[in-house]
């Protein structure tokens, strides 16, 4: 953006206004501001110290507190502006946000290849590589050369408002030259990051104040832009990588620019004017075999850059072939994303904790030397079950290659043999409880020892646990931590002592104050009124997840309608296979089971069920599926949405779905749905739409 002369002239102008403050020109003092800005956020070659800047800033606040009259809209000073509002405002978007189509292996790159050939009728075609930032995606508009609006993606029609906190990130500029190119208002996109040493400095702040630390720079980066106080957002020193324009107006009498021929001259026009755009990160590729090159490449070094990407963007390169493919509902048929693997790193397997879940399942636990993955440390992994040992060849001491899975769920991937010293030991699996030493047992059709004694203490708490739990009777304020406190205090030894427990003895404990004992209080009552599929769901009825509970619940009238029930009845119902029908039999033929039932009706819960008439509406006879995370909605308030309109949620990808419903990041159950023609594949919008019509 600046002449090697340019620099030098205002790198003499810095040192003069540095070394005297007297006779400042207001004018100057903001250009060379700007300028440190662009050295410092998008040139990354940053030419004075933070402590001159501040200097040099300090002083532009002084000039325009004595001159108000002279302030600018696009003064460094104006980055910083009043709170927010409570609320942020949706607005729509000048041309929506579509997602891109994924592909994870040089065979899904060359199918997008031979799509996009044979749509614009070429051998071959050139496309733009540049990296897919693991950020928060962003909208901005400017308008007369001036930023006018910033939003999130949200559902990708429309986001919130979020310009007071995106002027705080300096790579961003208030103002752009846009008239010099004959432009009147753009919108453009990009992805607000956090880089690796910002993200390390942020927690070590945290740390000295002994806050809790961000578990990684993507969601550091995403919860920054919605919070109230712009200040705070600027404390963050976020950054942003700008890669697209998405619409454009002229001024009468010019003509479109030549850089706006392609998608790299696009690039180069926004470096041009002060954004960080993937500039020098993006490469021209004239054929997929070099695309394909590049990726690999490409995904061996990403460590080695200062920023996290998951993966790279190809584009066709050429605008006019980009109209002439066009695009789906979903996405473009011109881009896709080129996701890298799972993140992986060697540590050592130091121990093993064997775990006792709510249903008796011994789970081994591997305790590990932490090491950090993707943003995340690592220290404890677990490893499911004695097969997965062995197959494996675990041992205590073991170095070992771990990944997460999708970025997220880290699992172990491989022992390393060739790097054992000799005092590795296999790892012994008991034959007991670790709890209450009752004799493992497992089945000849399962992997999972469990401890059948049902008085394991482990168990009781676990399954308390569960009972309580945000997605059973929601019981807020009832977690975990106090689960187990109450349990080794004797105040709580099974779920009914839950309705009467002793809060004379609660309120005397340290952090339960009155108002945390009225409300603890008030959510064990309000759970008495629970829709009876929560209580089946909360009962902890092996195989009975939330989706089979609605599907059982919709059946009866009375909870303990279930004795009446064959095994051949319980499989007659949507979802509900023979190990779930079993599982449902055996629990309510167990006389303690059903002690359990009635001591909790006449503790006051609900166990009848109050909306069992059939409803009929737009998705009558419809079966659902939601996958990833959805950005407009609850995934919990979409599928009230579909049953409420007689369609049915299905706890898995089968022949019987309908509609699989996909949000950001969705993983297995997308790429099994692809594999069935009947499945019809949509975004959050459009199951908006459809609820609508």
């Amino acid at each position: 953006m600046y002449t090697k002369a340019e620099i030098l002239s205002l790198q003499s102008l810095t040192k003069a206004f540095i070394e005297s403050q007297h006779n400042i020109e207001l004018v100057s003092l903001r250009k060379v501001l700007k300028f440190h800005e662009y050295q410092y956020y998008v040139a990354a070659d940053p030419l004075i110290s933070d402590y001159e800047y501040d200097v040099l800033y300090q002083q532009l606040i002084n000039l325009e507190t004595a001159n108000p009259n002279l302030i600018v809209q696009d003064s460094p000073t104006q980055r910083v502006g009043n709170s927010l509002n409570n609320n942020f405002e949706t607005i729509a978007h000048l041309v929506p946000m579509l997602s891109l189509e994924n592909s994870y292996n040089a065979e899904d790159l060359n199918d997008f290849d031979r799509k996009a050939r044979e749509g614009a009728g070429l051998d071959e075609i050139a496309y733009c590589v540049e990296p897919k930032f693991d950020g928060a995606s962003i909208s901005l508009v400017y308008e007369n050369d001036f930023l006018v609006r910033a939003c999130t993606r949200g559902d990708g029609v429309a986001g919130e408002e979020i310009t007071q906190n995106i002027k705080q990130i300096r790579s961003i500029p208030l103002s752009i030259p846009l008239s010099q190119y004959g432009i009147q208002q753009m919108e453009i996109r990009g992805e607000v990051i956090m880089s690796k040493k910002s993200f390390h400095d942020f927690n070590e702040k945290l740390k000295a104040k002994q806050l809790a630390t961000l578990a990684n720079p993507r969601n550091a980066a995403a919860g920054s832009l919605r919070m109230k106080d712009p200040k705070e957002v600027g404390e963050r020193n976020l950054d942003a990588f700008i890669y697209h324009i998405s619409y454009y107006t002229l001024t009468n009498g010019y003509a479109t620019p030549s850089l706006l021929k392609t998608h790299s001259g696009s690039l180069e026009l926004l470096w041009n004017l002060g954004f960080r755009s993937p500039q020098k990160e993006k490469k021209v590729i004239t054929n997929m075999e070099g695309v394909i090159n590049f990726c690999t490449h490409f995904e061996i070094e990403r460590d080695n850059l200062p920023y996290e990407i998951d993966g790279l963007v190809i584009k066709v390169n050429d605008f006019f072939l980009q109209e002439k493919l066009g695009m789906t509902s979903h996405h473009p048929r011109w881009a896709i994303a080129y996701k890298f693997k799972a993140r992986q790193a060697t540590t050592v397997l130091e121990s093993v904790e064997f775990q006792v879940g709510r249903t008796g399942a011994v789970t081994p636990v591997a305790k590990l030397k932490a090491v950090a993955i993707g943003g995340v440390t690592v220290s404890s992994i677990s490893m499911h079950n004695e097969e997965y040992i062995r197959e494996k060849d675990l041992r205590l001491g073991d170095t070992v290659i771990i990944e997460r899975a999708g970025d997220v769920i880290p699992q172990i991937v491989q022992s390393i043999p060739t790097l054992r010293k000799g005092n590795e030991s296999i790892i012994q699996f008991p034959t007991t409880c670790p709890i209450c030493d009752y004799p493992l047992e497992k089945e000849e059709t399962e992997a999972v020892w469990r401890c059948n004694n049902p008085e394991c203490s482990a168990q009781i708490v676990e399954r308390m646990i569960h009972f309580v739990s945000k997605d059973a009777m929601d019981i807020k304020s009832f977690g975990d931590a106090n689960i187990r406190k109450f349990y080794e205090m004797d105040l709580l030894k099974n779920i009914p002592q839950i309705y009467h427990l002793n809060f004379e003895v609660i309120a005397k404990l340290e952090g339960f104050g009155k108002k945390s004992v009225d409300n603890l209080m008030a959510a064990i009552e309000n759970s008495k009124t629970q829709p009876l599929y929560r209580l089946i769901y909360a009962l902890g009825i092996r195989f009975v997840g939330e989706t089979t509970a609605k599907t059982i619940a919709s059946h009866i009238h009375h909870i303990l309608d279930l004795q009446n029930l064959t095994i051949e009845q319980l499989q007659s119902y949507e979802d509900v296979g023979i190990k779930v029908a079993n599982s449902i039999y055996y629990y309510f033929h167990e006389p303690k089971n059903i002690e359990l039932i009635k001591e909790l009706e006449a503790l006051g819960l609900n166990m009848i069920q109050t909306n069992a008439t059939a409803v009929d509406g737009n998705l009558s006879g419809l079966n659902f599926l939601f996958t990833g995370t959805l950005m407009q909605l609850k995934r919990s308030d979409a599928e009230t949405m579909v049953e409420a309109r007689g369609g049915h949620i299905l706890s898995g990808v089968s022949s019987k779905l309908n509609y699989l419903v996909v949000g950001e990041d969705a993983g297995s159950k997308l790429e099994k749905a692809k594999k069935i023609a009947s499945i019809k594949i949509i975004t959050e919008a459009d199951f908006v739409e459809l609820i609508k019509n």
